[in-house]
This record gives C-alpha cells, structure tokens and sequence, in this order.
C-alpha cells in the first residue's frame, strides 16, 4: 500500500489563533529562533498497489472538494510518499 499526503494551510489573509498561540508559547520553552507560526492540516490517504498519475489527480480533487476550505485555506501539497516512509507508517500503526 501506498500512501499521498495532502497540506491543507490558511491563506496568508487569514488569522491564525492557533498559529500565534504556539508562538508566544514557543519562547516559554526558550525556543526563541521563530518568529511566525501557522497551523495547517495533514491528510494521508492510503491506495492500494503503487500511486499512479490517477491517483494523484483523484487526491487534487479531493482536496480541493472536500478536505480543504478553498474559502479560507489552501492546498499547498499533495504528492506521493516515498515507498519506505508507507512501510514504517504501518509497522507504527
């Protein structure tokens, strides 16, 4: 199996409470090298057999659909993981 990964972001535009709320929690930590945060969303999408040119315009679709709100956020990746990355992901599950 196989899998994608979909980066879901909101626009630059858009506030990012829980974006700023790392940051000012990040110098709390004395972790003072940041001075931005945004917080997005991670979709992993699992195919069978190898991920295909189809594949990956079927996860675009969906998205942009479904898995993003296009009003407020953007789709900022969708590409396939590397074989090895799928292998480890299920051995942790």
């Amino acid at each position: 199996m196989a899998r994608i990964v979909v980066d879901v972001m909101p626009k630059p535009e858009i506030l990012d409470p829980q974006g700023k709320a790392i940051a000012a929690a990040l110098p709390r930590l004395g972790l003072t090298d940041f001075s931005l945060v945004r917080q997005g969303k991670r979709f992993e999408l699992t195919v069978e057999g190898p991920v295909t040119d189809a594949h990956l315009e079927a996860a675009r679709t969906a998205a942009e659909e479904l898995l993003a709100n296009t009003v407020i956020e953007e789709v900022v990746r969708v590409e396939a993981l590397p074989e090895d990355s799928a292998a480890g992901a299920a051995e942790d599950a």
